[in-house]
């Protein structure tokens, strides 16, 4: 009882934070840098177990994991891994997790661990030139999904359903057909993303439109929404989403690149993505990665490389809180908002 009061107590003084900093005297909360020793690593892999256990990964083929709020981090990289990008994971607790590198063809790649990192087992390689896979999502301990770039026209859906042991490559018959130079963004490990036992939403850019694709069987069939986050260009387009439920979403996004400007980076819908409604105030840049807060059915955040966003109006609003650089952002049951980027940048939130 005593920490649910505690995070709620917490929750309550973030999403009261004011657009002036506090004074000293009274501290809001923040993000609070964890030291993961790796500064030549850029995180946007992330996983939040708890406010005590989180998994990071990234270039150089790092994984990273922490049991004890961040204090320590102990490097538990695949051998051999050091030419992969993990763009993506997927922790279960603090001994299990699955791992996506991204990349053309064999450098896709999906590693499991069940004692902590200690050892992994390479449970799918990309055989497909062509294929170029960018997320991974679980729906729960057993049945998860990976996508990949289109493939003869197509995003190509890697299905499994005993926990990442195996994996195998879905009928494309149910994916409606990819516009000219549609990909996803490998950015923060959030262009795919699930709630509940069967619901799933794919984020896109780089085509004339941007849009989230929506799945109510596990990846079997889709159907395809225009959002109003400007695309037409390789480098914008929808790069994160976050569901609160199953008709509660926000899409985040922009342009990647830190010349050019953001307009309308963020969107959200209240009908499972069917639709979506631009921000009234966005936030004013690219933003990479986006994360409900728990407990609350308004409050979430959104980061990228020139900030953090709060939003408590369930993303009609968003408001800067934070200027630090990050990627990735991730939150649990018991407020263990963690956020991860370059330079082996990883964060808690802290009261």
């Amino acid at each position: 009882m005593a920490a649910g009061v505690a995070c709620a107590a917490a929750l309550a003084a973030l999403t009261a934070v004011p657009a002036q900093a506090h004074g000293p005297e009274h501290r809001a909360p923040h993000w609070e840098l964890k030291d993961s020793g790796t500064p030549d690593v850029r995180f946007r892999g992330l996983s939040a177990v708890s406010r005590t256990t989180a998994w990071v990964s990234g270039t150089q083929g790092t994984v990273l994991r922490t049991t004890d709020g961040g204090a320590t981090w102990r490097n538990v990289s695949p051998p051999g891994a050091e030419e992969l990008q993990f763009r993506d994971i997927e922790a279960f607790d603090a001994r299990r997790a699955v791992v996506l590198a991204i990349g053309e063809g064999e450098a896709s790649r999906v590693y499991r661990t069940e004692d902590g990192g200690a050892t992994w087992t390479e449970s799918f390689r990309n055989t497909d030139a062509r294929a170029f896979y960018d997320c991974l999502t679980f729906l729960d301990h057993r049945n998860g999904l990976a996508m990949s770039d289109p493939v003869d026209g197509k995003f190509r859906i890697l299905s499994t359903n005993d926990g990442g042991r195996s994996w195998k490559v879905l009928p494309s018959d149910g994916m409606p057909a990819a516009l000219e130079g549609e990909a996803g963004f490998a950015a923060s490990g959030q262009c795919l993303v699930s709630s509940g036992p069967k619901d799933v939403w794919l984020a896109t850019g780089g085509a004339a439109h941007a849009r989230v694709l929506h799945s109510s069987d596990r990846g079997l069939t889709w159907t395809a929404t225009e959002t109003p986050i400007p695309a037409g260009d390789p480098a914008k387009g929808v790069f994160a989403l976050a569901f609160r439920d199953r008709t509660h979403g926000l899409a985040v996004g922009g342009d990647y690149r830190a010349d050019q400007a953001s307009p309308q980076a963020g969107a959200l819908t209240g009908d499972g993505g069917r639709t979506w409604q631009p921000a009234a105030t966005s936030p004013p840049a690219y933003r990479s990665g986006v994360a409900w807060l728990p407990h609350s059915r308004t409050a979430a955040l959104a980061v990228g490389p020139t900030g953090t966003d709060l939003t408590t109006d369930g993303g009609r609003t968003w408001r800067t809180v934070d200027t630090g650089s990050y990627d990735t952002v991730d939150c649990t049951p018991d407020l263990g908002c963690w956020a991860a980027g370059e330079k082996g940048r990883v964060a808690r939130l802290e009261s």
